[in-house]
């Protein structure tokens, strides 16, 4: 396995990883955040919670793409 290719899938791998964590990390927010739920309502809490979900879920695209390129696209010439 060349450095290349191992550097891409550690890149990819990351992204996912990175992705998973953030939207994790803003489900959390947002059920911690009900108990206090008018306050994060007229912050608009929601709004953010699904911006940092969208986010990520764009994160974990991308993590993606950089895993199938890596693997279809084979060694460097």
């Amino acid at each position: 396995m060349s450095q290349h290719l191992l550097g891409g899938l550690v890149l990819g791998g990351l992204a996912v990883l990175v992705g998973v964590a953030w939207i994790l990390g803003a489900l959390r927010r947002r059920r911690d955040r009900a108990e206090t739920a008018p306050t994060y309502a007229a912050t608009g809490g929601v709004v953010y919670t699904v911006f940092q979900i969208g986010c990520a879920g764009l994160l974990i695209l991308g993590g993606i793409g950089i895993l199938g390129l890596m693997l279809a696209g084979g060694p460097p010439p």
